[in-house]
């Protein structure tokens, strides 16, 4: 049961209640950003839509909104983060977040809307946002209806009130009541204010970046048909199969429903022998970095000359956060080209960029988690890790190690995190199938420690149908119960790297959190502008510079106390690529 309250003396009434209350559903519904009206559930039977209409203004439901955040005890709303822009009063402690409460407890889900969690957690149906808006598609009519506006933001309000109690026990019995209230909350702060600050791209010097690749494009394609003997098109997978195996007869040629197959692995293992090949490969990366990159950052520059992307708590399986519109944590670093793109994003005026990265983060937790003697006292003696390995696997002393057995143990070290097979170690470092199991054999004789705590992860996962984190961040892995052995030993490798990704990503989550907390009670002008995995990117002034060094060393090493300390490193510039 639902009401819509249009009038303004029946809301004031009804809103001067709300400091009686303990706990209050709200959903602020929102057309093209704008608050369209408000819904709010006070009681199993009592939730009441309030749209704009009248002397009820955006505005006014927008100060009615301070007002119930700061009166009742506990107010549920679904992602935090979209809500704050329209709250300007103290929210901590006094919203619970139900979207990522229901996140933590099964990460592998897409969704997190209110008929998602009426679903799992509440045990009744609800209808979902198709359903209530059904034929929008076709009569766009139906998404102005009051009686389908009203509906929904209601269904929204009451699943987010009946939730709490539900969410908040299973958080607590699965031991994540710590991880949701000590990590994922603040987080969601944190995150507010660096999309909030946003970062400055310099739209000329990305335009020049378009042009200098759309030069590039075109002496590739005159090049490519040049060789090829006439034009085609060569993002064709088709026409480049019929060009590459049929009219050149090149060997290695896999034939597929649809003709030769042109993936990238067919291509790289042809690239040595073929500078053809070489050249498609080169298009390839040329044309990705321009669509994606020159021309698709330029979309998303706002008035203020910056971007501001969105940072999600509740899409990866692993605890990442995830970054889109655009995707700021895939731009490329490797190759020169991809370089370029970093340095477009410059710090404002009177500012540099502050950058800090972790130091073989993973490689530091497996060493904590695995008790591994071996590969604990060769971070406790400062030595070149990879290097420290090589000598070990390839029995070799440590001032002996040639350039490309440290590059080979690199492989193996970083591999070994991930679950690496002898046949994904063959095709990296191309050597025989024999030569990558044997590699893999000597480190885990070389880290007997590590080989013990990665075989007792899939055995533990198994058991209980999910790995955990050391802070209680649980990944279910269904795929170990399959029946199918690709499917199955993919589960056995996200058991073995869970963990370890995992607990980076919570790591790394504390240390932004505190950061940002430390830049705010040294009332520095300082802000958090970007995180990518490993890495924090501050616009600092100037005369701030060693106070945030300072803090982002600190924060960063003290995140969590492991065995092996966790390294930083800091670097200054003038654009991202400098600082990184």
């Amino acid at each position: 049961n639902f009401k819509i309250m249009e009038d303004f003396g029946e809301v004031e009434n009804l809103l001067s209640e709300i400091q009686k209350l303990k706990k209050v559903g709200l959903f602020i519904d929102l057309n093209n950003d704008e608050i369209r009206g408000i819904s709010i559930t006070i009681s199993d039977d009592e939730t009441y839509y309030i749209p704009v209409s009248g002397f009820i203004t955006g505005e006014y439901l927008k100060e009615k909104l301070n007002y119930i955040v700061s009166n009742a005890v506990e107010v549920s709303v679904n992602d935090i983060k979209s809500n704050l822009r329209f709250v300007e009063t103290e929210t901590e402690n006094k919203l619970f977040d139900a979207g990522i409460a229901a996140y933590l407890l099964n990460p592998l889900k897409s969704t997190y809307e209110y008929d998602d969690i009426a679903r799992d957690y509440l045990e009744f149906e609800v209808p979902a946002y198709d359903e209530i808006f059904a034929n929008y598609k076709k009569d766009k009519s139906v998404l102005e209806n009051i009686d389908n506006i009203s509906k929904y933001a209601s269904y929204n309000s009451y699943v987010l009130y009946k939730s709490i109690e539900p969410l908040k026990e299973k958080l607590e019995n699965e031991g994540m009541i710590d991880l949701y209230e000590k990590i994922e909350l603040p987080l969601t702060y944190a995150l507010y204010d660096m999309e909030k600050t946003g970062i400055k791209v310099e739209a000329d010097s990305l335009k020049e970046y378009g042009d200098k690749l759309a030069e590039s494009i075109k002496t590739l394609e005159e090049e490519i048909y040049k060789e090829a003997g006439h034009e085609f098109k060569i993002n064709s997978p088709k026409q480049l199969g019929e060009i590459l195996f049929n009219e050149m007869g090149l060997p290695g040629g896999k034939k597929t429903k649809t003709g030769y197959s042109t993936s990238a692995d067919v291509l790289e293992k042809l690239k040595p022998d073929y500078p053809f090949v070489e050249k498609i490969l080169s298009y390839r990366q040329v044309t990705k970095l321009k669509s994606t990159y020159a021309d698709g950052l330029a979309g998303f520059i706002e008035e203020d000359g910056r971007i501001h992307g969105k940072f999600n708590q509740t899409i990866t399986a692993t605890g990442r956060i995830s970054s889109t519109d655009p995707n700021l944590q895939n731009i490329p670093v490797r190759t020169a080209l991809g370089r370029e793109v970093r340095k477009v994003f410059v710090p404002k005026e009177g500012c540099v960029f502050v950058d800090a990265d972790y130091s073989q983060i993973e490689l530091r937790i497996l060493a904590h988690m695995s008790d591994d003697e071996n590969l604990i006292n060769a971070y406790k003696e400062a030595k070149d890790i990879h290097q420290s390995t090589a000598s070990l696997v390839f029995n070799v002393p440590l001032d002996e190690v040639t350039k490309e057995q440290r590059s080979n143990a690199k492989a193996v070290n970083f591999g070994i995190v991930y679950g690496i097979s002898s046949f994904g170690l063959s095709q990296d470092l191309s050597i025989s199938r024999k030569e990558a199991d044997k590699y893999i054999k000597d480190y885990f004789v070389s880290y007997p420690g590590v080989k013990k705590y990665l075989d007792d992860a899939v055995e533990s996962a198994k058991e209980k149908g999910y790995s955990v984190t050391l802070f209680g961040r649980r990944r279910p892995i269904p795929e170990l119960k399959s029946g199918n052995f690709m499917q199955k030993s993919f589960g056995e490798r996200v058991a073995m790297n869970a963990p370890i990704q995992g607990t980076a990503a919570d790591i790394m989550k504390i240390a932004m959190i505190n950061v940002d907390k430390a830049l705010k009670e040294q009332n520095l002008k300082s802000k958090i502008v970007l995180q990518v995995h490993d890495e924090l990117l501050v616009e600092a002034y100037k005369d701030e510079v060693e106070q945030v060094k300072q803090i982002l060393v600190d924060n960063m090493k003290n995140a969590a106390d492991l065995r092996v300390a966790l390294e930083v490193e800091v670097e200054v510039g003038n654009n991202w690529n400098e600082a990184h």
